[in-house]
């Protein structure tokens, strides 16, 4: 399943791997009381929470903006034959689905001429490489790789004091530096005229989000900035893999007051389908709108 949003000469594509219930929804957020998340099961069920199994549902995808000037990959999903063992879910998966809603968007790998990752997590950057002949290389041959400078020092760092919790950077990140395809920014890097990156920490270090424009007309891909309308609802409700759970919530309300109430489109990166939509005041908080 391939989607995609018009905006003016920019058109956005969602490449979906996975749109499915994934993570049990109390430890997801470790701050989240059952009597909170029950004032909001009428809401959130069945869509964006599984009655049955208690699972938030979760998509895995990338968002593919075609410009006048380039074509863009931002984040690179779980990808193929990765050895992922603290998450049966994706571990060595072995599946087709991405490569098919890739080419349903009428590209091949060859076509990509940037892939920006806004933060270095494990289901953000496995399509950066494929398996060759028992190496990782490359997915997007032509592309240049942007990492948030800070972001990849952080990551090495942790990668080289205990390389087997966290496999993805030595099999996802890595091997780009490697190649020398990547380039190293910092998270308000100016792209073009048409794309801006948006500092959004605090679920990681240096995590960015990736403002498009045309002419009168913006959308935010988020990241995870934010990764189920109950954080909007909330802004300052953190998830378990938080760095800075508190600058994550800060983070949430500056983004959402600025967008709030505007046309502006919020492509998330893992709201389930559609996953694109506006936001509107809701009391305190704020309330997610898919399109």
């Amino acid at each position: 399943m391939s989607t995609a949003v018009g905006l003016g000469d920019v058109t956005i594509h969602r490449i979906i791997e996975q749109d499915t219930p994934i993570f049990d929804v109390m430890p997801f957020f470790p701050a989240l009381t059952k009597e909170l998340l029950d004032e909001n099961r009428h809401w959130l069920e069945p869509r964006y929470l599984d009655p049955a199994s208690q699972k938030l549902v979760l998509c895995i995808q990338s968002y593919l903006v075609r410009t006048p000037h380039h074509t863009i990959l931002i984040d690179s999903c779980v990808g193929n034959h990765k050895a992922r063992p603290t998450r049966p879910a994706w571990h060595m998966m072995n599946a087709d689905r991405y490569r098919k809603n890739f080419a349903a968007a009428g590209l091949a790998v060859e076509d990509i001429d940037f892939v920006m990752c806004t933060h270095l997590h494990t289901d953000h950057v496995g399509w950066n490489t494929r398996l060759e002949n028992g190496r990782w290389v490359p997915t997007f041959p032509n592309a240049r790789y942007l990492f948030s400078a800070r972001e990849l020092a952080h990551w090495t760092g942790r990668y080289r004091e205990n390389p087997e919790a966290f496999p993805h950077v030595g099999d996802s990140v890595l091997p780009i530096v490697e190649a020398r395809r990547a380039d190293l920014v910092t998270s308000d890097h100016a792209f073009d005229d048409r794309v801006q990156l948006i500092p959004t920490p605090g679920h990681t270090i240096d995590h960015f989000s990736v403002l498009v424009r045309a002419g009168a007309e913006e959308a935010l891909i988020t990241g995870d900035m934010v990764h189920s309308p109950l954080q909007a609802r909330y802004p300052e409700l953190g998830m378990m893999a938080d760095y800075d759970p508190g600058q994550a919530g800060e983070t949430r309300r500056r983004i959402f007051g600025r967008f709030c109430d505007t046309p502006a489109l919020l492509c998330t990166a893992h709201f389930p389908s559609p996953s694109i939509g506006r936001i509107t005041r809701w009391g305190d908080g704020f309330r997610f709108v898919a399109i």
